[in-house]
Formats: C-alpha cells, structure tokens, sequence
C-alpha cells in the first residue's frame, strides 16, 4: 500500500501499512502495552488484542498486497489476479479484474472505498497498473510495460494524485514511473537522479513495501539482492535520490530489506533477512531516525525473516512485523521486538481510526481486535 504518516498504502482525505486458521492471539502484557498506546485511553490497557481471521472465500491465493482504508473496509490484492474488498470489515467481495487472471498482483492502493490502484509484476508486459473508480466493479489498465529489461515491484502515493512505481535496475538504475493525475496516466521519470545499482540489485514485490511515502515529497525504496542491502531517499518526489546501507542480512539474491514503514519523515523502520525458510535472519530488522541518512540495528530482532512492517495508529514507539513464521511487537521505536504470534502473514497495514490488517498465504486476511 504507502503513505501519509504511518499507514502505508491508503490514501485518505485528511492527512494530519505459524500458517494457523481461526483466531490466533497477540497476548501478554507487551501486547497490552502497545494497545494503550494505540488507543490513548488507559483504562483499556488490561485488553489483550488479537488477531481476528476473516473468512474470504478463497484458499488457494496468496494475498501480498493489502491497503487498509479503516477498520471497516480495506482492500486485498494477490495470486489469479485476485483483488478482494470489504467495506463492512469482514465481508469480501470478489472485485477482480476481468481480464487479469494471469496477473500476480503485489500491490495495492486504495484511497477510499471505491477508488483503488492496483500494481501487477513481473517480467515485461507481465508489469501493469489498474485503476477503479467504482469499487472494483469496472477497471481501467492505466499502465502496461513494454520494456523487456523492466520489473515493477511496488507503488506509492502522496496523495490522491501523486504517487510513484518502482522497477528493478534498467540500465544500471532502479526506473520510476511518475503520475499526477491519481493514476490514470503515467511517465518514467528521468535516471539522472538515481544511484547506480550494485551488481544483482533489486526490489522485493514481498509485502507491497518495498516503495514507502510520507508526507507530501518523501519517498523511501528498499533493496537487496547485493553485497549490502540499501535504502534510497527522495525528497523530491523521485527525482533525486540518495543511499544509505541497511545493517540486515545481504551477499545473496534471497537477502535484504524488503518491506519499510515511516511515522513521519524522519522516524522509519526495515524489515528484512533471507526469504528462504531454511535460511537464518539474525539482524531482521533496523531503524531511523534521520530520514534513512543512517540506519541502526534493532538491539532484539525479530527472530526469523520478516516482509511487512506498519507503525501503530497514533503510537510513536509502537509497531508491529509480520512474516510467514509469525508476527513480532515492538514497544520501543523497533530497538527490540518480541513474537506475539505465530500465524502466517506477509503484510501489514494500520490506519488512523485504529483499524490494523494483515494479510497472507492460503487466502488469510486478518483485522487486529482489541
């Protein structure tokens, strides 16, 4: 999904993301801590949220993309080209695209209930954008790549208007398209700005993370694939970029950051580590508090790889990470980070009416209860 503060990817009006089924809970005292902070009354800080699995009909997709619109209606978008949405916060409907059976989808914005931008990946013409403006129940293909050396992994908005999608190195440099107009048109923008990319570079199409905004110009990509796993910042909405290294587990194609989350512009944390489950993901896990200038290692990490991150609402200390081996909490800005459950999920995504949501393999998709 975004961003605008700390959800990721919904774009909303007022600007100031184990593989069990059933109910799997987020308990403990650290748990409760985190859900004072995220509801700002005291006297509900002996509650033990949870998540709450909601049934979608479908067991067979694995949802990647995920925007959280409020804490009843939220959009997923996955495998078979198969985007799902709610509006009454547990009841899915099948919205998909008539003609995108064949499409991965990795990522997906929503700015209200019924317009929504949808990013499909893969190899050249593989890599599309749609857009609705009617809940799902027509789409547009706004955009269809048909650069061959080209591969789309994620997509971000400022705004109802201006947001951005990011591609592997083409020539040398991670490629960006632009649009100013909510999606309806697009534009690459011009390499001059963009670091040239290390030997093996890439994105990761994990969690629909890998491209993160906040604010109205701050835009954050993460990379791995390399000898050091990266975060590049733009200020100026993708037209120049800086690069910092990100302590998290680099050298390999399956290694490096793969999902970013931003409270503000300055304050952001990384998730990270080796994809591969028979693999170890030591240092899974970083932060900043520089605007990504510089990034430190979380003291506890998480302890297994992790693919999505997203701040809780109204929390400056409070985040949670999910991953397909469970989902960690922290209560303290990501310096450390305890598993508060075990399910299997591959991104996350809050909103400011208290409203979290997960989503991941087998069809699962999950609002945190409190």
């Amino acid at each position: 999904m975004r961003r605008l503060g700390s959800t990721r990817r919904t774009v909303r009006s007022v600007r100031a993301g184990g593989r069990r089924t059933g109910r799997a809970a987020l308990a403990g005292a650290v748990c409760a801590a985190a859900l004072a902070a995220l509801t700002a009354v005291p006297a509900q800080a002996h509650q033990r949220p949870q998540w709450d699995v909601k049934d979608t009909g479908v067991f067979d997709v694995r949802f990647r993309g995920l925007a959280a619109v409020s804490r009843h209606t939220a959009w997923v978008a996955g495998t078979g080209g198969t985007v799902l949405r709610t509006t009454d916060g547990g009841t899915w409907r099948d919205v998909s695209p008539p003609d995108a059976g064949e499409l991965e989808f990795r990522d997906i914005e929503a700015f209200d209930a019924r317009r929504a931008v949808a990013l499909s990946i893969g190899e050249g013409e593989a890599s599309r954008v749609y857009r609705t403006e009617d809940g799902g129940a027509t789409w547009t293909e706004s955009f269809r790549n048909t650069d061959a050396h080209a591969f789309y992994d994620c997509l971000t908005f400022f705004d109802r208007r201006h947001g951005l999608a990011m591609s592997d190195p083409v020539d040398g440099r991670f490629r960006i398209l632009s649009t100013s107009d909510g999606g309806r048109t697009w534009k690459v923008l011009p390499a001059a700005g963009m670091p040239a990319a290390q030997a093996g570079e890439a994105g990761f199409a994990a969690s629909g993370q890998c491209l993160v905004s906040a604010g109205p110009r701050d835009v954050w990509l993460a990379t791995g694939g390399a000898a050091r796993a990266r975060v590049l910042h733009s200020a100026d909405r993708g037209l120049t970029w800086t690069a910092a290294d990100a302590p998290v587990p680099a050298g390999d194609p399956a290694r490096g950051v793969f999902g970013l989350a931003f409270r503000d512009r300055a304050h952001g944390l990384a998730v990270g580590g080796d994809y591969r489950p028979d693999q170890a993901s030591p240092r899974a896990a970083a932060r900043t508090a520089d605007t990504g200038r510089t990034w430190r290692p979380a003291d506890r990490p998480p302890p297994d790889y992790r693919s999505g991150v997203a701040w809780l609402p109204h929390s400056r200390s409070a985040a949670l990470a999910v991953g397909p081996t469970g989902t960690d909490l922290t209560t303290d800005g990501g310096h450390t980070w305890r598993t508060v459950d075990t399910g299997s999920y591959d991104t996350v995504d809050c909103t400011p009416d208290l409203g979290c949501w997960a989503a991941g393999e087998q069809g699962r998709v999950a609002r945190l209860e409190r």
